[in-house]
């Protein structure tokens, strides 16, 4: 995005709108919001003359904002929709994800120095 006024209007209905509800609530009510398929829903931002999009989707008691766009047409497109159902299943992939492991100290386990001299 280049306009910053745009991003911080959108950062305020983003705050407004969908920080702090109930993972168990109902989302915001069109129009506002909508839902688009499944549980992808989009938020709705008019900054002067520009129409702008926030698709997201809720896992948990998180709300992932997966894509974000200027509308200027009257549907969000098939390619907007799937930017943003890829991006929801790379996000659960890395959530569901093993721990990753520690690394181990160097101290005890590194070789001797002995072995290493000429």
């Amino acid at each position: 995005m280049t306009n910053p006024e745009a991003g911080a209007k959108i950062g305020e209905r983003v705050a407004e709108y969908l920080n702090g509800r109930p993972s168990g609530g109902p989302p915001p009510e069109f129009p506002i919001t909508s839902q688009i398929e499944g549980g992808l829903r989009e938020l709705r931002v008019r900054f002067a003359n520009t129409r702008y999009r926030l698709l997201y989707q809720r896992s948990g008691n998180l709300i992932v904002l997966l894509h974000a766009f200027e509308k200027n047409t009257g549907a969000v497109t098939d390619r907007d929709k799937q930017i943003a159902q890829r991006r929801f299943v790379d996000f659960k992939a890395r959530m569901n994800a093993e721990p990753r492991m520690r690394p181990r100290a160097a101290g005890h386990d590194a070789p001797s120095r002995r072995g290493l001299e000429l």
